[in-house]
C-alpha cells in the first residue's frame, strides 16, 4: 500500500471551488491531482474505495476530476468502474454531472447511455446551473456515444476479405 496515495485521495474534497459569479469552472488542489494522475492504474482501487464512501459534492468532483485527468492521460481500468461511478448517476448537482459526462464520454461504457440522456433532460427541463451550461458536456457525450455506435455498425465497404 502507497502512504502518499492513500493520504493524497483520503484528502480529496479539500480545498474544492466550485463555479461562481466571475468564474465558470471549478478548481481543484493541482499538487494532488497531479500526484494520483502520476500514479496511474496504482491510484485506481483507492480512488474506487473512496468513491464508495464519498458523501459531499466536493469529495466526489474532486475524484471525479481526477479520474477525468486520468483518461486524458491514458490510465487503463477507469471503465471498470463504472458500477462504483453509477451511484452518482441520479445526482442532479450539474458539477457532478459534467464530470460523470466526461468520463463516459472517454470511456463509452454501454450501461452509461441511459442515465446520460436522463441527466439532459434533467437539465433541459430543470436547469440548476447558474454559473454554466451542463448540457453542452452531457449532450457531447451522448453525440460520441451515437457517433461510436454508428461506426461500429458501418457495413464493410470496397473492403476485400
Amino acid at each position: 500500500m502507497d502512504i502518499s496515495i492513500q493520504q493524497n485521495v483520503s484528502n480529496l474534497g479539500l480545498g474544492v471551488s466550485f463555479p461562481n459569479q466571475s468564474r465558470n469552472y471549478s478548481t481543484y488542489d493541482e499538487n494532488r491531482t497531479s500526484m494520483l494522475v502520476n500514479a496511474k492504474e496504482e491510484a485506481l482501487p483507492y480512488i474506487d474505495t473512496f468513491l464508495k464512501s464519498a458523501n459531499t459534492e466536493e469529495q466526489v468532483t474532486d475524484a471525479l476530476q481526477v479520474l477525468d485527468k486520468m483518461l486524458d492521460n491514458g490510465v487503463k481500468g477507469i471503465d471498470k468502474m463504472y458500477p462504483t461511478l453509477s451511484r452518482f448517476n441520479d445526482v442532479t448537482s450539474p458539477n457532478v454531472q459534467v464530470l460523470l459526462a466526461g468520463i463516459y464520454r472517454k470511456t463509452l461504457v454501454p450501461d452509461a447511455f441511459g442515465p446520460l440522456n436522463k441527466m439532459l433532460l434533467r437539465q433541459t427541463f430543470m436547469p440548476n446551473s447558474p454559473f454554466f451550461d451542463p448540457t453542452e458536456e452531457i449532450g457531447g457525450a451522448i453525440l460520441d456515444y451515437l457517433k461510436y455506435q454508428s461506426d461500429i455498425n458501418k457495413p464493410l465497404v470496397n473492403k476485400t476479405i
